[in-house]
């Protein structure tokens, strides 16, 4: 079984090949997919989201990596501070940009050095003073305490090995009532064994995905409230893909109808949830007359 450290080694090395990819040859868990093993050629996986309809979005920063529109459900408003998990080449943080404007301030975390080269540069060339790009593990974040009003990601957290604790660290930067919004891929019923366990797919946004009441048991064991399921669609999987884990027969029992408590696939799934504000102390509470440093 791989280690934690295992998984993420495998991470950091596909997406570093990625950011140095040229725009055309462009490669990931989007539509232009190269999530097959030992393919140098497209796949084609039905994940494409319609980045180029939002406000901000940077054409060169968009290396198909996503699998959802978190910034256009993440209700960020003018001032906010926005965190993007996995901010990648920049694409989202762009976008969180066009809606917190001048004022505000967007932060990219990520932990493939070549990534934040990249966005770094993205910035740079489109001129942003207000948007910056960290290095980090999203289970360990170098950012402060309640810091972010909004923290959006996409199709991420499926591939953090402790998810529990990648969600109790974002808990923890962000502000009281403070919310996020975050577009992943989860699992309904049992995938092939074979299916699961493959390293590329774990890396094409697959195999790290989790059950989803899973996935919103971890959001609820982290502290937040208010979780729900913004948008959700099934992600299909080619023949082609298929028949690099599984026979014929699999495959046909992996296509085989079943009612809605039974069904089985991947889903992308976009998910809100919110950060309790913190209560107001009442005045008649001994806590609230307190005055000096020695008292209650």
């Amino acid at each position: 079984m791989e280690t934690a450290e295992q998984i993420k080694d495998v991470v950091r090395q596909k997406y570093g090949a990625i950011a140095e990819l040229s725009e055309a040859d462009g490669c990931g868990c989007g539509p232009t997919s190269c999530c097959g093993p030992q393919t140098t050629s497209a796949i084609p996986i039905d994940m494409a989201v319609g980045y180029d309809a939002l406000n901000g979005y940077v054409a060169e920063a968009d290396l198909g990596l996503g699998c959802g529109l978190p910034t256009q459900f993440a209700q960020i408003k003018p001032g906010d501070v926005v965190v993007d998990l996995g901010s990648g080449a920049g694409n989202d943080c762009f976008v969180a940009r066009a809606e917190t404007g001048e004022t505000g301030r967007v932060i990219g975390l990520d932990m493939t050095p070549a990534m934040i080269d990249r966005a770094r540069k993205n910035a740079k060339t489109l001129g942003y003073t207000n948007v910056e790009f960290v290095y980090g593990d999203i289970e360990d974040m170098p950012l402060p305490d309640n810091l972010a009003d909004v923290v959006v990601s996409n199709c991420v957290m499926n591939l953090v090995p402790n998810k529990g604790q990648a969600f109790t660290e974002t808990f923890r930067i962000l502000k009281p009532g403070g919310h996020f919004s975050i577009s992943d891929i989860v699992l309904q019923g049992e995938l092939p064994e074979n299916l699961r366990r493959d390293a590329e797919l774990y890396v094409g946004c697959v195999s790290g995905a989790i059950q989803k009441e899973a996935y919103l048991q971890q959001v609820a064991e982290a502290g937040f409230v208010n979780i729900t399921i913004q948008k959700e669609r099934e992600i299909g999987l080619p023949d082609e893909v298929l028949q690099n884990y599984l026979t014929d027969a699999e495959i046909a029992e992996y296509r085989r109808p079943l009612d809605e408590a039974t069904r089985r696939g991947i889903f992308s799934v976009t998910v809100f949830a919110q950060k309790p504000a913190e209560r107001t102390v009442e005045a008649t509470s001994p806590k609230a007359a307190c005055c000096g440093p020695d008292c209650c």
